[in-house]
């Protein structure tokens, strides 16, 4: 292993700069890609090379080398700002309010939800954060039960028996706020899906008030009418009314 060349073979930086084409300040890309042309050139296997020339070559690259100012410490790459708590509603918090667990951190809280919230509405907590001040927290509604929210709007399925389906009539639906009904016409072409107007989310501020939105899935497990009923005379008239 050849000795390393000492940078004293090179007087000065100024010195050196010439030996490797350079004037004035460069930086660190521009004195590389001198010293490669350089060294290249130098090179005693090369034809035109020249052992002395090779030597000070790299000689005046270290001098320089030697000179420049350090490099800056890479800063630590900035925090990411802690994600935002979110408060997550089930359909039907969002459609009456309620209480809801929180956790915040190693905390968990207990919040008021108002009713009519929706996806990406902010609930202000205050004092709710670590140092006292008030905290924001993002709503996200995720469907539940068969129930889904979408802006104002619910939406539900509902099974209908297959005759109905096919001759139309009135279907009684069993919706979040109670037994509604609705029309549906023969032979509707699928999917059938009915609006119950202002039965989705309450109004809140300045949103008005959303509809709830039925699909009907035809099923052979359903009640006829007839035999609903008979279903709910047999749950009124007991014997004991019967008797009488």
């Amino acid at each position: 292993m050849s000795a390393p060349v000492p940078i004293s073979d090179v007087s000065g930086v100024r010195e050196a700069l010439s030996i490797l084409g350079l004037k004035g300040d460069v930086d660190a890309s521009t004195l590389k890609a001198a010293f490669r042309t350089a060294v290249k050139a130098a090179r005693p296997d090369q034809a035109g090379g020249d052992a002395e020339r090779f030597r000070r070559v790299i000689a005046a690259y270290r001098l320089i080398q030697a000179h420049q100012p350090p490099r800056p410490a890479l800063s630590a790459p900035a925090a990411r700002p802690a994600p935002m708590p979110v408060l997550v509603l089930s359909p039907m918090q969002a459609l009456a309010g309620g209480q809801v667990e929180v956790r915040l951190g190693a905390r968990t809280v207990r919040v008021t939800a108002p009713k009519g919230l929706r996806s990406g509405d902010h609930l202000r907590l205050r004092r709710g954060a670590a140092d006292g001040s008030d905290l924001y927290l993002s709503v996200l509604i995720r469907p539940e039960d068969g129930l889904s929210v979408v802006g104002d709007d619910l939406f539900m399925t509902w099974a209908v028996e297959r005759r109905l389906m096919a001759d139309g009539g009135r279907v009684e639906i069993e919706t979040p706020v109670g037994t509604r009904s609705a029309w549906i016409t023969a032979d509707m072409a699928a999917p059938v899906r009915v609006r119950l107007k202002d039965l989705g989310l309450p109004a809140r501020g300045s949103r008005p008030a959303g509809h709830l939105f039925v699909t009907l899935e035809p099923s052979s497990d359903v009640p006829s009418a007839a035999e609903d009923l008979l279903v709910r005379f047999t749950r009124v008239w007991t014997q004991e009314r019967l008797a009488a």
